[in-house]
């Protein structure tokens, strides 16, 4: 039974969300950068006039801005329904810079009614280990960073962040009291860290997040915090070390991400054969995030204390989950979960 195997894993209990925000931005993350000032955007040439065959607007649009007095930019599309206003939208962080996109069916959701707004992880700052490179040389001109300051997750999610404030600029055709912040992988831990730190989206969609995105980590397996971190320590801050084969030592787990977003709705996809990510571990951490969620009056994640089958979907609480067969992708079935637990709540 799930609540036995979630018993034996010996989690630090939940907090206040400011409090495990905290540490979390403290031991794993590192600290967001600040709001950035003189933000613009510049619309480039429509790539495509008669997008989906005329049932949406594709813009690609450059984001400036400065951070301490240094300029930055990077760019992302949007696209928006022609027919209507007020649409629901998925702030998408994608892994490539192209629209429509094999992880994305842009066609589909503009059916389903959705707006979608994504931009690239690597236009932000490259994947890889120079902090040199785009937003961490705005931010660290030297190449240097202090032990809890950002790591490249940290600053895709400030980038989503500055998607969400394009967003907010068209009220007339966007409703942001239905905005998803979506990602898959290791941007599948970026779009709950997201989402945990900024209160302005309303859902939060984790697709095979696994190590140190949805997944507990303790009694983990697959992926561990020391593989994650001999390989890409750059995604974290420096002080993450030191929980490399030590998670029982770690004074939180990754339920304090799906838990900092509460009340707001969120859903945790996982995959039968991605076992570096370990479906189990990611619906445990659904299942101790559940009662942040019940302590302010709202359903949390309801499940019977059973592990999903094969194709399963858990929806109808507060904290979604489903599992597919299949491997580690971002699918169609994927985006179809989503849609469906986001239009029932």
């Amino acid at each position: 039974m799930i609540n036995k195997e979630l018993a034996l894993r010996s989690l630090p209990p939940l907090k206040t969300r400011e409090e495990m925000l905290d540490i979390l931005l403290l031991e794993e993350y590192g600290y967001l950068p600040p709001k950035p000032t003189d933000l613009t955007f510049t619309f480039l040439d429509s790539p495509s006039p008669n997008f989906c065959a005329g049932k949406a607007t594709l813009d690609k649009i450059i984001l400036s801005g400065k951070v301490g007095g240094r300029a930055f930019s990077f760019p992302f599309y949007a696209s928006i329904p022609t027919m209507g206003n007020n649409h629901p939208f998925f702030i998408h962080i994608n892994f490539r810079d192209s629209v429509p996109d094999r992880y994305m069916p842009t066609e589909e959701l503009i059916d389903n009614g959705f707006a979608v707004l994504s931009f690239c992880h690597n236009d932000v700052t490259k994947d890889n280990s120079d902090f040199t490179d785009g937003l961490a040389g705005v931010l660290y001109p030297d190449g240097k960073r202090g032990k809890n300051d950002a790591g490249k997750i940290a600053m895709w999610a400030w980038a989503a962040q500055r998607v969400m404030d394009y967003a907010e600029t068209l009220s007339d055709k966007l409703d942001i009291s239905r905005s998803v912040v979506c990602g898959h992988s290791r941007l599948g831990k970026t779009a709950l860290l997201t989402a945990a730190t900024d209160e302005r989206f309303a859902f939060a969609y984790s697709n095979d997040s696994g190590c140190s995105g949805a997944a507990i980590s303790r009694g983990k397996v697959g992926e561990s915090v020391a593989d994650i971190c001999r390989v890409f320590p750059y995604w974290f801050c420096e002080s993450y070390q030191k929980y490399a084969g030590c998670e029982a030592s770690m004074p939180f787990d990754q339920h304090y991400l799906i838990a900092s977003i509460a009340p707001r709705p969120v859903c945790v996809g996982s995959a039968t054969e991605d076992e570096w990510a370990d479906p189990r571990s990611e619906m445990l951490s659904c299942l101790a995030a559940s009662p942040a969620f019940e302590k302010m009056g709202k359903l949390g994640f309801l499940c019977d204390g059973r592990f999903a089958e094969s194709d399963e979907a858990f929806l109808d609480g507060s904290i979604g989950y489903h599992l597919r067969r299949g491997t580690h992708y971002f699918s169609r079935e994927d985006w179809h979960r989503i849609i469906e637990f986001v239009k029932s709540h």
